[in-house]
């Protein structure tokens, strides 16, 4: 329990109207989509307005080492935004601002919760395109992006969320507002600080501002090519010829009937008869050959039927359809999320031993992936209430991350270490690198107040 004159400094540096202390409300806050990840019991929820703000409560929570989980929207898969047991809350999304756009410079600077797709709808008008595009992009914020290294359907061919942070404003564990990064586009003056926050899931400090890279609006009509495969291995054959053949898509996403069918369920777009797996290809460059050179791929894996389309109303409706997966799924039961990356040339072998857990373990695994660059997020659904089949369902979760070290990859590409990838993370970077994590961890916040027992 924490003392009352805590709350009594806390309530100094903040307006009334930021702080919330109401049990209920808290609760809501307390941890994000992560299923099973654990959860602690919050003192306070504040929602700040500024970085001022920000800065404000990190020096109250430094002076008494109160814990500080930052949280966007709530929309991550690890459990990182997960309340601590006696922390305080700093809910980011209120700080939802776009700052500057820059069309000459192609950038723009925004507060941490602008949600994902406005940013790219206000860049869109002027002619600019912000590449990360993260599943969940309708809700989740350049924040919690930018905390956990985000990726999405365009990461293939246009990198991952670090690849667009030029600088940041954090708040460091001295209740300090710096600037790291710049700008321009070159610069090697000094460590790249910025960069070492990006996917640090606010363990290091508090990002209160990005400036972010932009590209120019695609101008070619995108052409998307579809394969239909009578497995998950010959799906991740032609995902290991597309690399062999040197082809880069702007997007390679796989979907599996069982996908498939939870959203027709859920929003009947007549999706299941299409195949038992799907591997929607698309190329932005308007080369014709490109695209033939795609399907060429998918069809000598052994695609049973594949076509290019360019109707855009059609081809959109599929990838819609792989951003519904996930919360179609949910409906059925706990989804139990992996993010796993192995080299796309090992894609087949790992889809198979996904297979294999799923088979000698009992439990029902739904595909779906960024299968172009080997982000593979096997889905595990558990019936509500059955606590035998979530044994299991954590045994082959936990089986599927020592799979993906075994074959040279990560225990996660894009959602980050959190809570539920720990143990997977401690023993694919081993003892001597977790060192240097510490030390970093140490160096940076010398109070430990920053989002403790997460990742390290």
């Amino acid at each position: 329990m924490l003392p009352v004159r805590f709350i009594e400094a806390l309530s100094a540096a903040l307006p009334a109207s930021r702080i919330v202390l109401d049990p209920d409300v808290m609760a809501a806050h307390s941890r994000d989509q992560a299923a099973w990840a654990p959860e602690g019991r919050a003192v306070a929820l504040v929602r700040p307005e500024s970085a001022e703000q920000v800065r404000a409560v990190v020096a109250v929570c430094g002076e008494d080492r109160v814990p500080v989980v930052p949280r966007g929207a709530g929309t991550g898969l690890s459990g990182g935004a997960n309340a601590v047991d006696g922390c305080v809350l700093l809910a980011l999304d209120g700080m939802d601002r776009i700052l500057e756009i820059d069309r000459d410079e192609q950038l723009a600077v925004v507060q941490p919760g602008v949600v994902n797709d406005s940013l790219r709808a206000a860049v869109a008008g002027h002619g600019l395109w912000y590449p990360p595009d993260p599943a969940s992009s309708p809700w989740s914020t350049i924040g919690g992006n930018a905390a956990t290294n985000a990726g999405g359907v365009c990461c293939v061919k246009y990198g991952v969320t670090r690849d667009y942070v030029l600088g940041l404003q954090v708040v460091t564990g001295t209740g300090e507002l710096v600037r790291l990064g710049r700008r321009t586009r070159k610069g090697v003056a000094g460590y790249d600080l910025a960069g070492l926050f990006v996917g640090s899931e606010g363990t290091l400090g508090v990002i209160t501002e990005i400036t972010v890279r932009l590209l120019r609006l695609p101008r070619e009509t995108p052409r998307t090519i579809v394969g239909a495969f009578d497995s998950l291995v010959g799906a991740g054959r032609a995902v290991a010829a597309t690399a062999a053949a040197g082809i880069t898509p702007s997007a390679l996403e796989l979907v599996d009937r069982y996908c498939l069918r939870a959203v027709d369920d859920w929003r009947n777009m007549g999706l299941t008869d299409l195949g038992d797996v799907l591997l929607l290809g698309r190329i932005d460059t308007g080369d014709e050959l490109e695209a033939a050179a795609l399907q060429g791929c998918f069809d000598a894996a052994g695609a049973v039927w594949s076509t290019r389309s360019t109707d855009a109303e059609e081809a959109e409706a599929l990838f819609s359809a792989r951003r519904l997966a996930y919360p179609a799924l949910e409906r059925l039961g706990p989804v139990l999320t992996e993010d796993v990356c192995v080299p796309r040339g090992l894609v087949p072998e790992m889809l198979a031993r996904i297979e294999r857990h799923a088979e000698t373990h009992g439990v029902h695994i739904a595909n779906i992936a960024h299968a172009g660059d080997g982000n593979l997020h096997p889905l595990i659904v558990v019936p509500a209430g059955d606590d035998e089949a979530r044994t299991r369902a954590q045994r082959v979760f936990e089986a599927i991350l020592d799979d993906a070290i075994a074959l040279g990859g990560t225990v996660t590409g894009e959602h980050g270490v959190g809570l539920l990838k720990k143990r997977g993370m401690h023993a694919e970077v081993g003892e001597d690198v977790l060192a240097l994590h510490r030390a970093i961890k140490s160096a940076l916040d010398p109070a430990g107040i920053f989002n403790p027992g997460k990742i390290i």
